[in-house]
């Protein structure tokens, strides 16, 4: 008697957060007897600034099939539709050769669009996770174009889901799943204090009462705004320091202006040489969330904001547009590039407590996704889905 094929998933990552977002749920794929899981990396996933993340694919035991130096280097936007075209064609290459059976593509990073251009083009299936949701910039214009390009959506929650219908999306095809890395957020829980100093110090960070209270930033550049990255960072940076608490600053993404923000935080440490301030380049997921778990405050834009610290609790000052639209906790606060104002929602947030909040999910997303992918039928022809009508 013949055994039955297994469906060959291929997942391209191309940023450390996407490998965050879909860990939980290669790890459960990787259960799945009807699945081949395979990971397909790229941009800043190959990147020694913004931690290497393709090391920790393969230390998790996953197999890299290819490997693609799409990252264009430069902080102008330019920068990032180039290396978007790099990312079409070195995905469209690889595609072409494999032939997986479907692909997955993560959340709204540019070189998400050019994934989906490649497997589109070729007609291999494509299955997007978390598209449906509202930011303040031009992420938010890549999520929707790639959900136009995808024929499954795993998206976040219930307000997700409607905004697919509403684009045209088939109800069939949408499946809400929670965010995976909320998976990770609830099993950071288990790291101890003792785990996660040995962790800070293999990172250079020493002398850190984890106990006494501190601060964690970490603020991307705004694409929209690139221009102004440097004098955000430095408000930032002062609001914070205004707690008088030790603070972790995590360095940025690859967007356009992240170099400004590193520049920003190195003329802070130089002007106030006592400050109690540590830069950290990247550390392991859980590892981050059980940091900001034990935090008295994030300070930023980044989406872990929104998302993980909702369901952790932990209290959020989110700064300026780059978030704007997603749905929040109480955990939040959110406030505009006010020095003054800043100072005082930072001061507010430090000395608050919050509940977790399952908006995002529970923390059991990535073994839905994997029985969904693994138990999926060969897409039909994609037409736009008209609630209205009757055809």
């Amino acid at each position: 008697m013949s055994t039955m094929a297994k469906k060959r998933v291929l997942v391209a990552v191309t940023a450390r957060p996407s490998y965050s977002r879909i860990r939980s749920a290669l790890n459960a794929l990787r259960e799945e007897s009807k699945v081949e899981v395979q990971c397909l990396c790229s941009g800043a996933a190959l990147s020694e600034p913004h931690g290497r993340v393709v090391e920790l694919i393969r230390a998790d035991g996953f197999e890299v099939v290819g490997e693609g130096e799409t990252l264009v280097a430069g902080n102008e936007p330019v920068r990032m539709a180039e290396t978007v075209a790099h990312t079409i064609l070195f995905t469209a290459r690889h595609l072409e050769a494999a032939r997986p059976d479907w692909v997955v593509t993560i959340a709204d990073r540019y070189e998400t669009l050019g994934t989906a251009v490649a497997a589109s083009y070729l007609g291999i299936p494509l299955i997007h996770v978390q598209g449906g949701e509202i930011t303040g910039n031009i992420d938010e214009r890549v999520r929707h174009a790639v959900t136009k390009l995808s024929d499954i959506h795993l998206v976040a929650n219930a307000q997700a889901a409607q905004r697919l219908i509403g684009m045209g999306e088939h109800p069939d095809t949408i499946y809400v799943t929670g965010c995976p890395s909320i998976d990770l957020a609830r099993e950071s829980g288990q790291m101890t204090l003792d785990e996660l100093k040995h962790a800070l110090t293999v990172q250079g960070v020493e002398g850190l009462d984890l106990e006494s209270g501190f601060v964690v930033v970490l603020q991307h550049a705004d694409t929209t705004e690139h221009a102004s990255s440097y004098d955000q960072m430095a408000m930032t940076l002062k609001a914070v320091a205004a707690t008088g608490l030790p603070f972790l600053v995590f360095h940025p993404n690859s967007d356009a202006g992240s170099a400004a923000v590193r520049q920003a935080l190195n003329d802070f440490r130089r002007d106030h040489p006592g400050a109690p301030l540590w830069g950290v380049n990247n550390l392991e997921g859980k590892t981050f969330l059980r940091l900001l778990q034990q935090s008295r405050c994030l300070v930023g834009n980044s989406s872990v904001g929104i998302r993980e610290c909702a369901y952790l609790g932990v209290p959020v000052v989110n700064l300026g547009e780059r978030q704007y639209g997603r749905e929040r906790g109480r955990n939040v606060r959110d406030c505009g590039w006010n020095p003054e104002l800043m100072m005082q929602a930072v001061s507010h947030q430090v000395h608050q407590t919050y509940g977790s909040s399952p908006i995002y999910g529970t923390g059991y997303s990535g073994e839905l996704m994997a029985d969904i992918i693994a138990n999926l039928p060969a897409p039909g022809t994609k037409r736009y889905y008209d609630k209205g009508s009757a055809l």
